[in-house]
């Protein structure tokens, strides 16, 4: 690993997402320092390019949350700029932010998923919001679950038991983007399965329970320490197990995604798992999923992000 010495790990971004993807940043940061290399830390800015320019690193790290974050945009700046990055390219990342054509290209790979619809804001103004919201109530039952097509940290995204909370739960969501994706509610326990490849091939990691303490997952769950429950692995049995990695695995392999990634599914009292997500720069803060499962796995969170960047190093 001699080879490998500097490293610029880009944090921040202009997404609502800007706070976490700074913790993430850091905490990754930090580890990659513990071991001996030179990190630098930035911010998505007008500075990035002549800095990619003047004095390009070994490798970039980006953790990046939101919109440019995982949308493929600066990974398509990396590729112009000719300097390697870990994650995803920017196709696989362009198709994996948008979460009802990834849904349907994991789907068609055998996974299960939630039932739902995908409408742009206009179509409510348009067609008139009562009589399509008793449409899609009466389509796919209630309670529904509303969240924006593209996006993360749950911003957006709201449970809707009647058509007055549809209508409100619309409203959040078209403020953080222009399409809704309304979705039958699964009730089940909430799982996030990362998988991990440096260098060896995919493997899922151990699957992580959420159970929140307000029986919501959202933004305030997510990032509060002692807001919410996770039980690494899982308590599920043996055969749950490997049909949430697999699941993870698929979806992984089939949007083209690389390095590492984060699906999240839903496990019903009978064992079914049903797909939710996928993420393609996953949360790396003191209360995100993917290094406690890395931990659960016996492994050093540290170790791995230095194995991610050198084998973005060597690909470049």
């Amino acid at each position: 690993m001699a080879d490998l010495d500097r490293v610029l790990v880009l944090a921040g971004g202009m997404s609502p997402e800007h706070e976490v993807s700074v913790r993430s940043g850091r905490r990754v940061a930090e580890s990659l320092r513990r071991l001996g290399l030179e990190v630098q830390i930035a911010d998505v800015d007008a500075s990035l390019l002549s800095s990619l320019a003047d004095d390009p690193p070994q490798v970039v790290f980006p953790v990046l949350h939101g919109a440019s974050g995982e949308d493929g945009a600066i990974r398509e700046v990396m590729e112009l700029s000719g300097v390697p990055y870990v994650g995803a390219p920017p196709q696989a990342c362009r198709v994996a932010f948008a979460k009802p054509t990834a849904k349907a290209l994991v789907a068609e790979r055998g996974a299960e998923v939630a039932r739902g619809v995908t409408l742009p804001k206009s179509a409510f103004h348009d067609l008139g919001a009562p009589a399509l919201l008793e449409r899609i109530v009466a389509a796919l039952g209630s309670p529904l679950f509303v969240k924006p097509d593209q996006g993360g940290s749950a911003f957006g995204a709201t449970p809707a038991d009647s058509v007055e909370e549809l209508s409100a739960a619309l409203v959040s969501c078209f403020a953080y983007s222009d399409a809704a994706l309304v979705e039958e509610r699964l009730s089940g326990t909430e799982i996030a399965v990362g998988v991990l490849d440096t260098g060896e091939g995919p493997f899922a990691l151990p699957p992580v329970e959420i159970v929140p303490d307000g029986g919501v997952y959202d933004y305030t769950a997510r990032y509060t320490p002692g807001r919410t429950e996770f039980f690494c692995p899982a308590r599920l049995a043996e055969e749950t197990v490997r049909a949430a990695t697999e699941t993870a695995l698929t979806a992984h392999r089939a949007l083209g995604l690389r390095d590492f990634s984060r699906t999240d599914l839903i496990v019903d009292s009978g064992g079914r798992v049903r797909f939710l997500e996928v993420n393609v720069a996953p949360g790396m803060t003191e209360t995100s999923t993917f290094p406690l499962a890395v931990a659960a796995a016996g492994l050093d969170f540290a170790v791995v992000c230095r194995d991610l960047a050198h084998r973005a190093m060597l690909r470049g």
